[in-house]
């Protein structure tokens, strides 16, 4: 296992008897894409507000890079961004007057900082409006304004709260690659969205709260082989004449479960990724085989799957 950007160990929040969060046990390692998704009131804006300091535990611990958000809430600030589902600058302000701002706050120094706002500001594609008021920007230039806010601070860490909310297709596109962009950068990124493909695009990973647990972590292909394939690889392999020979040599392959043909296609079960053996025994049959893939999931299928069973 990697560095621990976060971990939070039996965290858990109660509000007046009722447990908005219970005994989350939660850890995400520097560089990963973490999509945390969850239904209006599973839980996850409360985690949330607990990772970044802004409410405090009810009980259990939370460590984001290395310290308590509660107690050390202005050094975990330094290392970490923050993009809320609306965005907050002053309006009255120029577009580098807010990160320079920022850059203030942060204690940079002011050549190092007016350097950098440049930098940034360019990358998010907003260095020819970068010395117009806030207050003339549409939602999605706000949105990559955002995004320049955080790559000014170069954290650890960023929170991205709904980041493409109110945005057209096509911005939409540039603020998905702005992200992953971070992730280039070695940021890790916590994606919240109920967007579910663009969290599937971006993510690797994601944890799905319900009623306050989280029911799910784990690596996508991870999650929907459990939830659609009882824990097993679907394998499909697509050849030219499927007859009974070519059957039973992929049967016979070890690992492998369930062999089903339908038309030209055979669809296998397998306790792992058994393409390679697979292909090779198609081939020693005498069939032709004109292709194989792994099924990819869908999110939006594990996270409904998940979520209705907790």
């Amino acid at each position: 296992m990697g560095q621990l950007v976060v971990e939070t160990t039996e965290l858990t929040k109660r509000y007046n008897g009722f447990t908005a969060v219970n005994s989350l046990n939660l850890k995400i390692e520097e560089g990963e894409m973490f999509g945390f998704l969850g239904a209006n009131g599973a839980g996850k804006t409360t985690t949330l507000l607990m990772l970044l300091g802004l409410t405090e535990p009810t009980s259990g611990t939370v460590r984001v890079c290395g310290m308590d958000p509660t107690r050390d809430a202005r050094d975990v600030k330094r290392q970490v961004g923050y993009l809320p589902e609306r965005v907050g600058f002053y309006e009255d302000l120029t577009a580098r007057q807010n990160l320079q701002f920022t850059a203030n706050l942060n204690h940079m120094r002011r050549t190092e900082a007016e350097e950098k706002i440049d930098a940034v500001l360019g990358t998010v594609g907003l260095a020819r409006v970068k010395d117009q008021n806030v207050g003339t920007f549409s939602k999605g230039m706000k949105q990559r304004l955002g995004i320049a806010d955080i790559l000014v601070k170069e954290p650890r860490l960023a929170f991205l709260d709904e980041p493409t909310t109110g945005i057209d297709p096509n911005g939409i596109d540039d603020i998905l690659k702005l992200i992953s962009g971070m992730g280039k950068r070695g940021i890790t990124v916590i994606f919240c969205s109920h967007i579910l493909p663009q969290v599937q695009r971006l993510c690797s990973r994601v944890g799905i709260m319900s009623k306050g647990n989280l029911v799910a972590d784990g690596a996508i292909d991870r999650l929907g082989r459990e939830v659609v394939a009882a824990g097993k690889f679907r394998i499909e392999a697509e050849l030219e004449g499927v007859g009974p020979d070519v059957i039973a040599a992929v049967r016979g392959v070890k690992g492998v479960h369930e062999v089903d043909a339908i038309e030209s296609t055979l669809i296998i079960a397998a306790e792992s990724d058994l393409r390679g053996q697979i292909s090779r025994a198609i081939i020693e049959s005498g069939a032709l085989l004109l292709g194989m893939k792994v099924e990819e999931y869908d999110l939006e299928t594990i996270f409904k799957r998940y979520s209705s069973e907790a």
